[in-house]
């Protein structure tokens, strides 16, 4: 399984970076298959630096705020419109229950049939596993100001037979269903918006990295990866605290990278 950063930059694009977005590919059955993990500003467009936008297999949103979902309107349009179609049958979408909803709104059309002629929207569950080709998801409920976000648990089978998972935090402080979510991940992929020193007081929105810290050496997480930080927060900081004690390896992403799980 490898991970590719599309987007990393929190709240909003950045001036080097979409906002969140993720690819994660694997072969099984005598292919690759391709599942991203959230869409949000921006994304779309660096995304078909690594893919055509027909060889995504299917879209997972850790929760519908704008910088991690807003851009499912400009995939819409791709499948919906681009004259070679989209690829074989709809594109699965797994997010929250208002997921379909939602889209269809920022979108502006009705709602029925809302953008359910291209996207088979499902909807996630707290700790029940969803399967993709070689993926299975499982979501497990955080603490954000939205009716639902999720951490995302991803696990694959790798060549020799073992099971690798890489757990992605979506937007989430600190609590048990993160904790959870990361245990014993290879690659925990962790967002770290706020700022050591100024942001500590901030509670139910987002991690500092000391917290970021105390969550991946609680979970024995193997590798710690930061992402979703904001223009006005410095990585060097966050880093520094999160790496702080922690044992395993620890790294802030880049836009374009891609790590082997």
């Amino acid at each position: 399984m490898e991970l590719t950063i599309i987007g990393c930059s929190g709240s909003f694009p950045g001036p080097e970076s979409p906002a969140s977005c993720y690819l994660l590919t694997a072969e099984h059955a005598g292919r690759t298959w391709r599942l991203l993990l959230d869409l949000g500003n921006g994304a779309l467009g660096a995304l078909q630096r690594h893919i055509r936008l027909d060889e995504i297999d299917a879209v997972a949103f850790s929760h519908l705020h704008p910088d991690h979902f807003s851009d499912i309107c400009g995939l819409h349009v791709a499948a919906k419109w681009h004259p070679g179609g989209s690829g074989p049958g709809l594109i699965p979408i797994f997010g929250p229950e208002e997921t379909a909803r939602r889209a269809a709104e920022v979108y502006g059309i009705d709602p029925d049939p809302g953008m359910s002629e291209e996207f088979d929207f499902r909807h996630w569950a707290d700790g029940q596993p969803h399967t993709v080709g070689p993926f299975t998801i499982t979501p497990y409920a955080v603490w954000h100001p939205t009716p639902e976000a999720y951490a995302l648990r991803v696990q694959a089978v790798d060549e020799s037979g073992e099971v690798r998972t890489l757990t992605y935090s979506g937007d989430t402080d600190a609590c048990e269903g993160l904790t959870e979510a990361a245990r014993g991940a290879d690659i925990f992929l962790c967002e770290a918006a706020y700022q050591d020193g100024r942001d500590e007081e901030l509670r139910g929105i987002h991690l500092t990295g000391a917290r970021v810290n105390s969550t991946a050496a609680d979970a024995e997480a193997k590798r710690l990866f930061l992402t979703h930080i904001p223009v006005w927060t410095d990585p060097d900081k966050v880093f520094e605290a999160a790496a702080a004690h922690y044992s395993g390896e620890t790294a802030v992403v880049a836009p374009g990278a891609s790590y082997r799980i």
